[in-house]
């Protein structure tokens, strides 16, 4: 048990003792871990797959301020696992369509809409006024932005992650514990770790993952239970089984040891070598290793192009470019002998980065190769609109 991160109380009105009875007939909970969870400001970070049950039931159980950062819109491709987005609000801004749901289950919670990306330039102005920050994002650079930023304001971080069947839940808390980065001290090398855009995820595995997030912070909130600090869940839906890892706080850390070399926010795109976002067309690359969508139409019946499909062979049954060659990523390096030097290769994967490292790849054995900006995804769309998208 910690001290619980809210000191605060605020009383109670007739119809919130009513709202929320279930909670104060249990004892570790009653009256004053009410009136301290309705006192509390809890930052969500992403209003996503993650973020879609933490908002539910966060608002539900009677957070007085919930925050919402998040600057996409609603995509179809979004209501499979994001469950607070309705089909209603396809094209909406996600922290709109939040907000509406959000007052929909209590209206007695204030909604603060941050519409922005999470940047280095703005994170310690947004995440400052919070209690607790809740990380529902699904890329390595911001997730390693949420930890500086919690670290250097001395903010608990409530830490989840998800992909295909799998999830990851653990509380880091510089103060009382290890960070993220006592974990995991560099990021992975790019395009090595795929995200859920890339490599998928079953759409419960966000409900479970993110309702434990949102116990986790009810538990820091309120001071009761034993919080996940120094431990890391491994959930496995497919065994539906839970495994615990115990975390050590890293004396050498560079944001959170003993003598910190991390002081201020870094660029973290630089920092992990890919986007914040899966908007890798709007990510600035060496533009000598792409060629858009557009380009490769004009030179597609050349008879010395070859456009080269690297991704999965399930995700080719999806949908797939005419003509394309399929050669999964994982597979090119032993199937070189398979292509053609004197060709030029177009690759192409979902959204522009299994194709930039496979593209590199190539060119190292001597290929002439070009990644398309944006993959299949921005071809459908710029293109060929009668290709479907996933």
């Amino acid at each position: 048990m910690v001290r619980p991160v809210v000191d605060r109380r605020e009383p109670l009105t007739n119809d919130e003792i009513a709202r929320y009875s279930r909670h104060l007939i249990i004892p570790d909970v009653g009256i004053e871990g009410q009136e301290r969870l309705k006192a509390s400001k809890v930052l969500l970070v992403g209003t996503g797959g993650l973020g879609s049950p933490l908002a539910l039931y966060l608002a539900a159980a009677g957070v007085g301020t919930i925050g919402i950062v998040d600057n996409d819109v609603v995509d179809a491709s979004n209501l499979q696992r994001q469950v607070i987005h309705t089909t209603s609000m396809i094209g909406r801004p996600k922290v709109e369509s939040a907000r509406h749901a959000i007052l929909e289950i209590n209206p007695n919670v204030t909604v603060e809409v941050h519409e922005t990306y999470l940047t280095s330039e703005n994170a310690l102005e947004i995440v400052e006024p919070y209690d607790l920050v809740i990380d529902g994002t699904d890329n390595f650079p911001t997730r390693y932005l949420v930890n500086d930023a919690c670290v250097l304001l001395g903010k608990p971080n409530v830490y989840g992650s998800i992909f295909r069947f799998e999830g990851q839940l653990s509380v880091f808390w510089a103060d009382e514990g290890p960070c993220y980065r006592c974990m995991f001290p560099e990021p992975p090398p790019p395009g090595m770790v795929p995200n859920c855009a890339e490599g998928g995820v079953l759409g419960v595995i966000p409900g479970i993952i993110g309702s434990s997030q949102a116990i986790e912070g009810i538990k820091l909130l309120t001071g009761i239970g034993d919080p996940m600090i120094g431990r890391l869940g491994l959930y496995d839906a497919l065994e539906q089984n839970w495994m615990y890892v115990k975390v050590n706080k890293d004396p050498d850390c560079p944001v959170c040891g003993d003598e910190p070399t991390v002081t201020q926010l870094i660029d973290y795109e630089d920092f992990c070598g890919m986007p914040a976002h899966d908007r890798v067309e709007e990510f600035e690359t060496d533009v000598t290793l792409e060629i858009l969508p557009s380009e490769y139409a004009e030179i597609a019946d050349k008879p010395d192009v070859v456009l080269l499909d690297v991704r999965d062979p399930h995700e080719y049954e999806i949908n797939r470019i005419p003509d394309a060659v399929l050669i999964p990523k994982d597979t090119l390096p032993s199937r070189l002998s398979e292509l053609d030097e004197t060709k030029e290769y177009v690759v192409h994967c979902k959204s522009g980065v299994r194709s930039l490292e496979s593209t590199q790849l190539l060119r190292g054995a001597g290929f002439k190769a070009r990644s398309m900006r944006g993959g299949i995804t921005a071809y459908a769309r710029q293109v060929d609109p009668s290709i479907p998208v996933y």
